[in-house]
Protein backbone atom coordinates (compact mmCIF):
# COMPACT_ATOMS: atom_id res chain seq x y z
CA UNK A 1 0.00 0.00 0.00
CA UNK A 2 1.20 3.69 -0.63
CA UNK A 3 -0.43 6.75 -0.68
CA UNK A 4 -1.91 9.20 -3.20
CA UNK A 5 -4.02 11.90 -4.48
CA UNK A 6 -6.97 10.04 -6.51
CA UNK A 7 -8.88 11.97 -8.38
CA UNK A 8 -12.61 10.26 -9.45
CA UNK A 9 -15.93 12.13 -10.73
CA UNK A 10 -18.94 11.85 -9.61
CA UNK A 11 -21.13 13.14 -12.24
CA UNK A 12 -19.86 16.20 -13.86
CA UNK A 13 -17.84 16.84 -10.63
CA UNK A 14 -14.28 15.78 -9.59
CA UNK A 15 -13.50 14.79 -5.93
CA UNK A 16 -10.29 14.80 -4.73
CA UNK A 17 -8.75 12.77 -1.84
CA UNK A 18 -5.53 11.64 -0.34
CA UNK A 19 -5.85 8.24 0.70
CA UNK A 20 -4.12 4.34 0.55
CA UNK A 21 -3.53 2.82 -2.73
CA UNK A 22 -3.17 -0.67 -3.27
CA UNK A 23 -0.34 -1.79 -5.81
CA UNK A 24 -2.73 -3.85 -7.92
CA UNK A 25 -4.45 -0.65 -9.02
CA UNK A 26 -1.52 0.74 -10.94
CA UNK A 27 -1.87 1.11 -14.50
CA UNK A 28 0.54 -1.14 -16.79
CA UNK A 29 4.28 -0.26 -16.77
CA UNK A 30 7.43 -2.34 -16.82
CA UNK A 31 9.28 -0.33 -14.05
CA UNK A 32 7.83 0.93 -10.37
CA UNK A 33 9.25 4.18 -9.40
CA UNK A 34 9.28 4.76 -5.70
CA UNK A 35 8.30 9.13 -5.78
CA UNK A 36 10.51 11.46 -3.93
CA UNK A 37 9.12 14.84 -5.32
CA UNK A 38 6.89 15.55 -7.93
CA UNK A 39 5.81 19.57 -8.52
CA UNK A 40 1.99 21.13 -9.05
CA UNK A 41 1.53 23.04 -11.91
CA UNK A 42 -1.34 24.93 -13.38
CA UNK A 43 -2.48 22.13 -15.14
CA UNK A 44 -2.11 20.48 -12.08
CA UNK A 45 -4.52 22.44 -10.34
CA UNK A 46 -6.93 22.53 -12.98
CA UNK A 47 -7.16 18.40 -13.04
CA UNK A 48 -7.75 18.34 -8.95
CA UNK A 49 -10.81 21.09 -8.83
CA UNK A 50 -11.95 20.16 -12.10
CA UNK A 51 -12.21 22.99 -13.59
CA UNK A 52 -10.12 22.01 -17.00
CA UNK A 53 -10.93 19.00 -19.44
CA UNK A 54 -7.29 17.75 -18.41
CA UNK A 55 -7.96 14.12 -17.29
CA UNK A 56 -8.78 11.81 -20.00
CA UNK A 57 -8.92 8.25 -17.62
CA UNK A 58 -11.08 7.86 -14.57
CA UNK A 59 -9.34 7.12 -11.77
CA UNK A 60 -6.58 9.54 -11.86
CA UNK A 61 -3.94 10.34 -10.09
CA UNK A 62 -2.47 14.24 -11.39
CA UNK A 63 1.36 15.19 -11.09
CA UNK A 64 2.71 15.86 -14.64
CA UNK A 65 6.05 15.33 -13.55
CA UNK A 66 8.35 13.36 -10.49
CA UNK A 67 11.48 12.44 -9.65
CA UNK A 68 12.68 9.15 -7.67
CA UNK A 69 14.06 5.89 -7.82
CA UNK A 70 13.57 2.84 -9.30
CA UNK A 71 12.53 -0.12 -7.46
CA UNK A 72 11.54 -3.25 -9.81
CA UNK A 73 12.42 -2.60 -13.60
CA UNK A 74 11.23 -4.91 -16.30
CA UNK A 75 13.42 -3.00 -18.38
CA UNK A 76 16.73 -4.13 -19.76
CA UNK A 77 17.50 -0.19 -19.94
CA UNK A 78 17.31 0.14 -16.11
CA UNK A 79 17.93 -1.17 -12.72
CA UNK A 80 16.39 -0.85 -9.53
CA UNK A 81 18.30 1.97 -7.43
CA UNK A 82 18.79 4.12 -10.77
CA UNK A 83 17.45 7.63 -10.16
CA UNK A 84 15.07 8.95 -12.81
CA UNK A 85 12.71 12.29 -13.54
CA UNK A 86 10.00 11.87 -15.86
CA UNK A 87 7.90 14.89 -17.52
CA UNK A 88 5.15 15.22 -19.75
CA UNK A 89 4.16 11.32 -21.88
CA UNK A 90 0.05 12.24 -20.53
CA UNK A 91 1.16 11.72 -16.41
CA UNK A 92 -1.82 13.04 -14.78
CA UNK A 93 -4.02 12.85 -17.92
CA UNK A 94 -3.98 9.65 -19.90
CA UNK A 95 -1.59 8.24 -17.04
CA UNK A 96 -1.18 8.08 -12.98
CA UNK A 97 1.36 10.69 -12.29
CA UNK A 98 3.09 12.17 -9.73
CA UNK A 99 1.83 13.07 -6.90
CA UNK A 100 1.42 9.52 -5.20
CA UNK A 101 4.20 7.84 -3.19
CA UNK A 102 4.90 5.18 -6.18
CA UNK A 103 4.44 5.24 -9.94
CA UNK A 104 4.13 2.45 -12.57
CA UNK A 105 5.95 3.94 -16.21
CA UNK A 106 6.72 2.73 -19.59
CA UNK A 107 10.70 2.58 -18.75
CA UNK A 108 10.73 4.57 -22.34
CA UNK A 109 9.57 7.92 -20.50
CA UNK A 110 12.93 7.48 -17.98
CA UNK A 111 15.74 9.97 -18.42
CA UNK A 112 18.25 9.43 -15.91
CA UNK A 113 18.69 12.04 -13.19
CA UNK A 114 22.48 13.88 -13.59
CA UNK A 115 24.63 12.82 -10.35
CA UNK A 116 25.20 16.82 -9.98
CA UNK A 117 21.11 17.23 -8.87
CA UNK A 118 19.03 15.55 -5.70
CA UNK A 119 15.18 14.57 -6.69
CA UNK A 120 14.23 17.71 -5.05
CA UNK A 121 16.38 19.91 -6.82
CA UNK A 122 15.23 17.97 -10.12
CA UNK A 123 11.11 19.26 -9.02
CA UNK A 124 12.50 22.53 -8.25
CA UNK A 125 13.44 22.99 -12.02
CA UNK A 126 10.35 21.13 -12.98
CA UNK A 127 8.22 21.02 -15.80
CA UNK A 128 7.85 24.97 -15.64
CA UNK A 129 11.67 25.46 -15.69
CA UNK A 130 12.08 22.46 -18.60
CA UNK A 131 9.64 24.43 -20.27
CA UNK A 132 11.48 27.67 -20.05
CA UNK A 133 14.80 26.89 -21.13
CA UNK A 134 13.03 24.99 -24.10
CA UNK A 135 11.99 28.31 -24.67
CA UNK A 136 15.41 29.94 -24.65
CA UNK A 137 17.08 27.72 -26.70
CA UNK A 138 14.33 28.16 -29.43
CA UNK A 139 15.40 31.94 -29.36
CA UNK A 140 19.15 30.74 -29.74
CA UNK A 141 18.57 28.33 -32.70
CA UNK A 142 16.94 31.64 -34.09
CA UNK A 143 19.85 33.10 -34.10
CA UNK A 144 18.79 35.57 -31.35
CA UNK A 145 22.01 36.71 -28.95
CA UNK A 146 22.49 39.36 -26.14
CA UNK A 147 22.57 43.09 -27.65
CA UNK A 148 20.22 42.37 -30.10
CA UNK A 149 17.55 43.85 -28.49
CA UNK A 150 15.17 43.48 -25.62
CA UNK A 151 13.60 40.02 -24.78
CA UNK A 152 9.61 40.13 -23.54
CA UNK A 153 8.38 37.61 -21.12
CA UNK A 154 4.56 37.73 -20.57
CA UNK A 155 2.91 36.01 -17.72
CA UNK A 156 6.74 36.75 -15.84
CA UNK A 157 5.43 35.98 -12.11
CA UNK A 158 4.44 32.40 -13.29
CA UNK A 159 6.20 29.12 -13.07
CA UNK A 160 7.63 28.91 -16.68
CA UNK A 161 7.96 33.01 -17.02
CA UNK A 162 10.19 33.40 -13.71
CA UNK A 163 12.22 31.34 -14.71
CA UNK A 164 12.14 32.45 -18.43
CA UNK A 165 13.20 35.31 -16.74
CA UNK A 166 16.23 34.03 -14.69
CA UNK A 167 17.86 32.28 -17.59
CA UNK A 168 17.73 34.94 -19.94
CA UNK A 169 19.17 37.55 -17.88
CA UNK A 170 21.90 34.93 -17.43
CA UNK A 171 22.37 34.57 -20.75
CA UNK A 172 23.07 38.14 -21.02
CA UNK A 173 19.47 39.04 -22.57
CA UNK A 174 17.83 42.57 -21.77
CA UNK A 175 14.73 40.88 -20.31
CA UNK A 176 11.29 42.71 -20.53
CA UNK A 177 10.29 41.29 -17.34
CA UNK A 178 5.73 41.80 -18.02
CA UNK A 179 3.10 40.91 -15.30
CA UNK A 180 -0.03 42.24 -14.65
CA UNK A 181 0.39 41.67 -10.75
CA UNK A 182 2.47 44.97 -9.29
CA UNK A 183 3.25 43.37 -5.97
CA UNK A 184 5.42 40.88 -7.45
CA UNK A 185 8.02 43.76 -9.22
CA UNK A 186 10.74 42.89 -6.60
CA UNK A 187 10.20 39.75 -7.38
CA UNK A 188 10.90 39.96 -10.69
CA UNK A 189 14.02 42.64 -9.95
CA UNK A 190 15.57 39.85 -7.42
CA UNK A 191 15.90 37.69 -10.45
CA UNK A 192 17.33 39.62 -12.71
CA UNK A 193 19.62 40.81 -10.30
CA UNK A 194 20.95 37.52 -8.93
CA UNK A 195 21.19 36.86 -13.18
CA UNK A 196 22.99 40.15 -13.58
CA UNK A 197 20.39 41.18 -15.81
CA UNK A 198 20.49 44.74 -17.33
CA UNK A 199 16.90 44.26 -17.97
CA UNK A 200 14.79 48.03 -18.44
CA UNK A 201 11.20 48.55 -17.71
CA UNK A 202 8.73 48.82 -20.39
CA UNK A 203 6.83 52.03 -20.69
CA UNK A 204 3.42 49.57 -20.45
CA UNK A 205 1.90 49.39 -17.12
CA UNK A 206 2.39 46.28 -15.84
CA UNK A 207 5.50 45.49 -17.08
CA UNK A 208 8.81 45.81 -15.31
CA UNK A 209 13.31 45.57 -16.63
CA UNK A 210 14.22 43.23 -14.16
CA UNK A 211 16.74 45.84 -12.35
CA UNK A 212 14.93 49.06 -13.33
CA UNK A 213 14.37 51.94 -11.14
CA UNK A 214 11.43 53.08 -12.96
CA UNK A 215 9.63 49.96 -11.24
CA UNK A 216 9.79 51.37 -8.01
CA UNK A 217 7.75 54.58 -9.26
CA UNK A 218 5.12 52.12 -10.99
CA UNK A 219 4.94 50.45 -7.86
CA UNK A 220 3.91 53.32 -6.41
CA UNK A 221 1.44 54.77 -8.51
CA UNK A 222 -0.60 50.79 -9.00
CA UNK A 223 0.11 48.98 -5.46
CA UNK A 224 -2.74 51.39 -3.79
CA UNK A 225 -5.36 49.86 -6.50
CA UNK A 226 -8.02 47.96 -4.55
CA UNK A 227 -8.51 45.51 -7.30
CA UNK A 228 -5.00 44.42 -7.91
CA UNK A 229 -5.00 40.51 -7.92
CA UNK A 230 -2.78 38.25 -6.04
CA UNK A 231 -0.87 35.77 -8.30
CA UNK A 232 0.69 32.17 -8.28
CA UNK A 233 4.41 32.35 -8.83
CA UNK A 234 6.48 29.16 -9.72
CA UNK A 235 6.15 25.96 -8.27
CA UNK A 236 8.44 24.13 -5.42
CA UNK A 237 9.03 20.58 -4.81
CA UNK A 238 6.47 18.16 -3.18
CA UNK A 239 7.94 15.50 -0.74
CA UNK A 240 6.21 12.64 -1.02
CA UNK A 241 5.39 11.89 2.65
CA UNK A 242 4.95 15.12 3.55
CA UNK A 243 2.47 17.42 4.02
CA UNK A 244 2.84 21.41 2.92
CA UNK A 245 0.05 24.27 1.50
CA UNK A 246 3.20 26.84 1.59
CA UNK A 247 2.65 30.01 -0.62
CA UNK A 248 4.43 28.70 -3.84
CA UNK A 249 4.56 25.34 -2.77
CA UNK A 250 3.32 21.94 -3.93
CA UNK A 251 1.28 19.54 -2.03
CA UNK A 252 2.70 16.21 -1.68
CA UNK A 253 0.80 12.47 -1.33
CA UNK A 254 0.79 12.43 2.32
CA UNK A 255 3.04 9.42 4.39
CA UNK A 256 2.27 6.22 4.90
Amino acid sequence: MFNAIVLTQEGKATKAELRPVDEKELPSGDVDVAVEYSTINYKDALAITGRGAIVKKWPMVPGIDLAGRIETSGSPDWKAGDRVVVTGWGLGETTWGGLSQKARLDSRWLLALPEAYSARQAMAVGTAGFTAALCARALERHGLEPGDGEVLVTGAAGGVGSIAVAILAGMGHTVVASTGRPTEIEYLEGLGRRASSTARASPRRSACGASSTACSARRARTSAGPSTPGWRGGSRPARSGRASSAGRGSAPAGSS
